[in-house]
């Protein structure tokens, strides 16, 4: 499996479908969700700026098999927000999240950013593990039902201490 740095055609559709098929089956996220990966996707993607944003898709032949983002679009206020992060059910456990992670990562530090956050929600441990192993820190719990369904949302947030 390879590491692909920006848009590949069908990126939209398979990251959002990868979203739509686990937390389907994990949690019962149902089409609020699909949707709102799909649409703010497609929307990053329109504005993607070189340089400030970051899009990584791991890839398997022709196939999609995981991804992370990187959107700086907020860096003045909030910092670098880590978004759309996962594997398939197929590349789960292989290494391939620890390798998106290790791509994106370097690329905030490379441009100074002062932090990294992303949103998650208390039942994946798996993926709070690894936020943790790269040195984020649980900073705010809440509820909240941004993706359809109510959750206690959990805000990561590793300070880089640049900017």
């Amino acid at each position: 499996m390879n590491i692909h740095f920006g848009y590949l055609p069908g990126c939209i559709g398979r990251v959002a479908q990868m979203h739509a098929d686990y937390y389907s089956a994990a949690t019962g996220f149902g089409v609020e969700f699909e949707a709102k990966v799909a649409t703010e996707l497609a929307e990053f993607c329109r504005g993607y700026r070189e340089g400030r944003d970051g899009l990584w898709l791991a890839v398997d032949g022709q196939s999609i098999e995981g991804s992370i983002v990187i959107d700086g679009s907020h860096l003045a206020d909030q910092g670098a927000h880590l978004r759309w992060f996962i594997t398939s059910d197929r590349a789960r456990g292989s290494g391939i999240g620890t390798l998106l992670l290790r791509s994106a990562l370097p690329f905030c530090a490379a441009r100074s950013y002062r932090q990294v956050f992303l949103w998650t929600f208390d039942e994946l441990a798996a993926a709070r593990h690894l936020y943790e192993k790269h040195g984020f820190q649980l900073t705010r719990t809440q509820r909240g039902a941004q993706w359809g369904k109510e959750v206690n949302e959990q805000l990561f947030v590793l300070q880089t201490g640049s900017e």
